[in-house]
């Protein structure tokens, strides 16, 4: 360990992996980086992507067996068992997150487990995990990757009457009979999807007006009928009043109560359980970034597309800054505040400013693994109607199609957004069976600037998912072929 580095990266997640590897592509810059949690594969491994995609398929295998019957299937009545569920999760996430560690001991970075925070702009404090002693480290710059921690609500009577988060989920072997889900982003939804599957009681209560605020509302509701349809019950329009314990009954485990508005009207449900799933917030507490001056709003960490943050020598990526908790997003910030901090390490003497690279988010993919799956890519309506720009719209059902009516998956629809004088894709959503899949031609084709009419002129395999696409695409040429004035503004 030096006293002094080039490069020092604070996290060690997906975005502070990615920084760290990427830095030390030039063998000529000195790296360290700094990893302060007790396990070090980052939220994605340990907490986040992995562990729930574990956990579902086996609940959406189950589900599946339950409607075997449609497919002329007769089977023995299956159930979960939830030992064995969890210990095949963790048996993966340990697999998973040893990898990663030994890719963060075998870098070419220094890799150190303590804690850090800024004495000032261009020092940090180190305190060691192992030993508790600490050492102050210098370095020419910094990229923050500290990722996110479970967002918890001000509300009267939750901390008196209890809750578990998503971490707590996670590792569940005993279930409950019925669960109150506060929420209803990606993660709210898949956990509530998840142990309803498996048998138990689940309620959705959701501040906005619909399931996955941030998109299109017509997406929104193929889920929450979805949801409806399979036993769960679905508050949307509410706010949070206060939290109750009610007394226990003889033989009958005690219960939960939530109340809330909707409307004008005060309603209460009850549960044995409550699942606090309303977001994340940035990981900056223990930093100290007022010593180093950096700003932040709401403990997020402020950046530009360069990733710069308000001192342009240190960097963050991933959850700490956003605007996007996702993956992909996270490495490509990470690996692009990596090339900036190094053009800023060899511009030397010179007085000249290195041009930094910067993000481009016009391919951002977002993905909710529910059954039916949500997978968008570039701009929604709702988007475009806020940036007041034109565009041409056109959809296709999943139960109109040949190969998912095939596989008994007729829930949802393929939408495709268009530039309405050069036919260009601006975006495109799917709710519907395999989206997470079937997401990723649209975004290969929107990455090399592609049009409706090419979609609509590749072949595709017939009887396949992926022809759907294609139908969306022709209704749109079509339409920009006769100059129809179904333009939307």
């Amino acid at each position: 360990m030096k006293d002094f580095y080039d490069i020092v990266v604070i996290g060690g997640g997906s975005a502070g992996y990615a920084a760290a590897r990427t830095a030390v592509e030039d063998s000529e810059v000195s790296v360290a980086l700094i990893e302060g949690g007790e396990q070090t594969a980052g939220l994605c491994i340990l907490k986040g992507c992995m562990p729930t995609k574990a956990l579902l398929e086996s609940a959406h295998r189950l589900h599946e067996i339950k409607r075997a019957s449609r497919f002329g299937l007769k089977v023995p009545a299956a159930e979960p068992n939830w030992k064995k569920i969890v210990k095949r999760k963790d048996a993966l996430i340990n697999e998973f997150s040893n990898y990663r560690e030994q890719q963060q001991r075998g870098g070419k970075f220094d890799f150190i487990q303590g804690k850090a925070r800024f004495l000032d702009e261009q020092s940090i404090e180190v305190t060691f995990r192992e030993s508790g002693k600490s050492k102050v480290i210098k370095s020419k710059t910094f990229v923050i990757a500290t990722g996110s921690r479970v967002a918890i609500p001000q509300a009267e009577g939750l901390d008196d009457v209890g809750f578990i988060t998503s971490d707590e989920a996670l590792h569940q072997i005993k279930p409950w009979k019925s669960l109150t889900v506060l929420g209803a982003g990606p993660v709210a939804l898949e956990l509530a999807q998840y142990f309803s599957h498996l048998g138990v009681n689940v309620k959705i209560i959701q501040r906005s007006g619909q399931f996955l605020s941030a998109g299109d509302s017509d997406v929104a509701q193929v889920l929450e009928k979805v949801f409806r349809e399979e036993g769960m019950e679905v508050y949307t329009g509410t706010e949070l009043l206060r939290f109750e314990k009610l007394k226990t009954k003889k033989g009958k485990p005690a219960k939960k109560r939530v109340r809330f508005k909707q409307g004008k009207k005060e309603v209460t449900v009850s549960s044995e359980e409550i699942l606090c799933a309303l977001g994340r917030r940035a990981n900056t507490d223990s930093l100290d970034l007022e010593a180093a001056k950096v700003k932040t709003n709401s403990g997020r960490i402020r950046v530009r597309l360069t990733q710069q943050s308000s001192q342009k020598h240190i960097f963050a990526a991933g959850d700490v800054c956003g605007p996007y908790e996702v993956v992909h997003v996270a490495i490509s910030q990470g690996e692009l505040a990596a090339k900036n901090a190094l053009a800023l390490v060899q511009q030397g003497k010179s007085r000249k400013s290195p041009k930094l690279a910067r993000m481009d988010y016009r391919l951002i993919m977002t993905v909710t693994f529910t059954n039916p799956e949500v997978a968008t890519v570039g701009k929604s309506e709702k988007d475009l109607q806020a940036e007041k720009k034109d565009y041409l719209m056109a959809t296709y059902p999943f139960d109109d199609h040949g190969k998912s009516m095939v596989m008994g998956a007729l829930d949802g629809f393929v939408k495709l957004l268009a530039d309405p004088k050069k036919g260009t894709i601006l975006g495109a959503q799917i709710v519907g069976p395999h989206a997470s899949d079937l997401i990723h031609e649209l975004t290969a084709l929107m990455a090399f600037k592609g049009t409706v009419y090419d979609l609509a002129k590749m072949p595709h395999y017939h009887p396949t998912l992926a022809e759907i696409l294609t139908y969306p695409a022709e209704e749109i040429a079509d339409c920009m072929a006769a100059r129809s004035p179904r333009l939307k503004k």
